[in-house]
């Protein structure tokens, strides 16, 4: 399995949202929650150039948020992406 990170918030629905996908699919990922933690919000920020949760990684490759996971699922790209 890929190495799967997942940045958010406790009580974001969009989070919550992802990561439901993610169990369904049975793709195993890192839960990092930053609620309040504004040192790692500007981190991430920094990072993938978005201030918005959740933020996914796959194998240190930023794939987006929620939407874009929904996307991929929907586009028939998500073997290609997690297996």
């Amino acid at each position: 399995m890929k190495k799967v990170e997942v940045y958010c918030w406790t009580y974001c629905p969009y989070c919550i949202r992802a990561m439901q996908l993610l169990d369904q699919e049975g793709v195993a990922y890192e839960k990092i929650v930053i609620d309040g933690d504004n040192e790692s919000m500007n981190k991430l920020k920094a990072r993938t150039g978005s201030g918005t949760v959740p933020q996914i990684f796959v194998e240190d490759q930023f794939i987006g948020g929620c939407d874009d996971l929904m996307a991929i699922k929907r586009q028939g790209k998500w073997d290609s992406l997690f297996l």
